[in-house]
């Protein structure tokens, strides 16, 4: 998904030493259609915010494990503070995806309500990682993002902000349950001793 491909970078270099013969191809995945490459058959191996909980699909080991971050315009009043609450939430609005998206994937990373029972609205209809920076940047919703982002999107007119309960954000690799080829199963192993959270 985007950028978070650098964590499959030693992964990767393992991978086509033990396996010289194999092809590696990068396919971006977009959040708001994170299962569809899978199922078409487009991409073998997803590396996917979890939980993932489709019958058809398989979770391999967790890779990644940071706390979530709050991604705000910078003239938001949120912006003015030095970190938030995920009560916070439900005081503005948050994006909403423009293509139906399981919804315990979506609570995972924005909930539906905050920690109180208030209703976390959703906002502007966005069907790409760069359309929420856009609507983020122009003031209209704020997101609670993986930490990741922070990491590789520096945007003009955004800023991420620590959100000082946040729940954790947790990426690994999925792919067909029906499609576990011993190439396969062999990138998920060497994924898993290469950048799991405890290597």
């Amino acid at each position: 998904m985007g950028a978070l491909a650098q964590i499959l970078t030693s992964t990767n270099a393992l991978f086509r030493g033990n396996h010289p013969g194999a092809e590696i191809d990068f396919v971006e995945v977009q959040p708001t259609t994170p299962f569809a490459g899978l199922r078409s058959g487009e991409v073998d191996l997803a590396l996917l915010w979890l939980p993932v909980r489709e019958s058809d699909l398989t979770v391999g080991p967790v890779l990644s494990e940071r706390p979530l971050v709050c991604l705000v315009g910078s003239e938001h009043p949120l912006a003015k503070r030095d970190s938030v609450r995920m009560e916070d939430f439900g005081d503005y609005e948050v994006p909403l995806s423009q293509h139906p998206i399981p919804a315990y994937w979506e609570e995972a990373l924005i909930p539906f309500c905050t920690p109180s029972g208030r209703p976390i609205r959703r906002g502007a209809k966005v069907a790409t990682w760069q359309e929420t920076l856009n609507a983020v940047s122009a003031g209209r919703v704020i997101q609670a993002i993986q930490a990741e982002a922070a990491d590789y999107y520096p945007w003009p007119g955004v800023k991420y902000l620590p959100i000082d309960d946040a729940p954790m954000g947790r990426w690994g690799l999925v792919w067909r349950a029906n499609a576990e080829s011993p190439l396969v199963r062999a990138y998920v192993e060497t994924a898993g001793a290469a950048c799991s959270p405890e290597a």
